[in-house]
């Protein structure tokens, strides 16, 4: 005998967890389905994210920020940090307990809300009824006026590059190092491999990172990605671009790569090789046949712009359908869908979506580059400030980068806001409101920012772009 509910998620990562939420806030019986599994053997929600992702890799991000900063840069405050020693254990135990008190709290949020969690393995039969697989085996049908399909991403493993999960790992495998590797190569210079290269080189490693595109960072603005390399490589981070991997071969104990660029072949030797190619849709065992649910020609759900697919009252959010594989993009799906079938309004502006890279410079954008606004063939102007006049960033000592914004000529509405420097991923967000109200240059030139602040960079680069600057040279 089935289980009924209002609304059945499958996946608790992201896009799930904060659909099921919303759902129950609407009043809606909820449960939500989810069989992540971590390397020591326990289940836990929050997806990768929460487990593999986002926050262990921002946790280390942040420990290594702060290794490198005793050991280069805390002698110019005057603090003296003699016989600095890393304690990666220690290091790797905090990860651990971060990743554990988040995942927790999704627990406590379904308690609250009074959304029935559930461990196993969630697949759609049809007739909107979802199967369930505990670890055990045992199964258990539930039943539901509505379904939300949440089932998140998968790294991309290379056929040519065999993932042995010790010397050749995914992006997981990589935040779980017990040592640090002398020789690390990363395949691989997007996002998910910069934030992993800058971990390990910041604790220790020789880091050689390998990006098939000839372009840095062809998704951001060009002039933050010039910037961006710049750093990279006074940090150590030695980017071969061009550079098509051809083979990896564990030997003795190393990772032996061909590769070819611009040159010819090549040869790398390193002790540990990360794949960090990217992320694919994971639907493996999710759809039963005859559901009439679709997937693209990419792997990925077919949906519409309020995620509905092409079965009526099934949905699905987040990585697995169409758009950037960002937790918040996903998140903000997961509550739009709830609120669609709890029947209010509700909507995703997919325009002002804001994307970060937590390194060091962070890096952090929204809207179009310059690149596409000229492509567009409309007017505009640009205005940016360098992070180098401004008072709060020379103080804490991190005076690089600058913030950019791209307006167009005639209306004056921000097209783009682009920011490598200090607190990038905290500024942008001032960015994305105001392009969700459509705001112009001038609406931040009147906006006051308090004084000594890293924000006061986007009201410079705003009055810039009118060649209005007060802290800057107007060029």
């Amino acid at each position: 005998m089935s289980e009924k509910f209002d609304v059945v998620v499958i996946g608790g990562g992201p896009a799930g967890y904060p659909a099921a939420i919303r759902a129950a806030q609407n009043k809606l019986s909820v449960a939500c389905i989810d069989a992540w599994q971590n390397t020591d053997g326990s289940y836990a929600f929050g997806g990768t994210c929460l487990n593999a992702g986002c926050i262990p890799s921002k946790a280390l991000l942040e420990s290594s920020e702060l290794y490198h900063r005793a050991q280069h840069e805390l002698a110019v405050h005057g603090i003296r940090c003699a016989d600095v020693q890393l304690d990666l254990t220690t290091m790797q135990k905090r990860r651990a307990s971060v990743v554990k008190a988040m995942t927790g709290g999704i627990l406590a949020l379904f308690k609250s809300a009074g959304v029935t969690g559930i461990v196993g393995r969630g697949r759609l039969l049809g007739a909107n009824q979802v199967e369930v697989t505990a670890a055990d085996g045992t199964v258990r049908i539930l039943e539901a006026k509505d379904v939300i399909l949440a089932s998140g991403s998968v790294p991309v493993h290379l056929e040519s590059v065999p993932h042995d999960g010790k010397f050749i790992v995914d992006s997981w495998n990589a935040l779980e190092f017990g040592k640090v590797p002398r020789r690390l190569g990363v395949i691989g210079a997007g996002v998910i491999g910069l934030e992993l290269g800058s971990v390990w080189r910041r604790l220790g490693s020789e880091v050689v990172m390998l990006e098939a595109l000839e372009q840095f960072l062809p998704m951001t603005d060009q002039a933050v990605a010039r910037e961006a390399q710049r750093h990279f490589k006074k940090l150590g981070l030695d980017i071969r671009l061009g550079a098509r991997v051809q083979k990896a071969v564990v030997e003795e104990g190393v990772v032996n790569l061909t590769y070819t660029d611009a040159i010819g072949e090549q040869k790398l030797q390193v002790d540990q090789l990360v794949v960090a190619v990217g992320r694919r849709p994971y639907t493996q065992g999710l759809l039963a046949e005859g559901t009439g649910v679709e997937l693209d020609q990419r792997g990925f759900i077919a949906v519409d712009e309020h995620c509905r697919t092409a079965v009526p009252h099934i949905w699905a959010v987040g990585d697995v359908v169409r758009g950037p594989m960002l937790a918040h993009k996903g998140k903000e799906e997961g509550v739009m869908v709830a609120d669609l079938i709890g029947g209010r309004y509700a909507e995703v502006n997919y325009r002002v979506i804001p994307s970060v890279i937590y390194t060091a410079p962070e890096i952090a954008w929204v809207g179009q580059t310059e690149e596409q606004v000229k492509a567009s063939g409309v007017a505009y102007k640009v205005g940016s400030f360098p992070f180098a006049a401004s008072g709060r960033a020379r103080a804490m000592e991190a005076g690089v980068g600058f913030a950019k914004i791209v307006a167009a000529r005639e209306s004056d509405e921000i097209l783009g806001v682009h920011i490598i420097g200090p607190m990038a991923g905290e500024l942008i967000a001032e960015a994305v409101l105001a392009m969700e109200y459509a705001a112009s240059t001038e609406d931040l030139q009147r906006t006051i920012h308090a004084h000594p602040t890293l924000s006061e960079a986007l009201h410079e680069a705003a009055l810039a772009a009118d060649k209005r600057a007060i802290d800057s040279i107007n060029r």
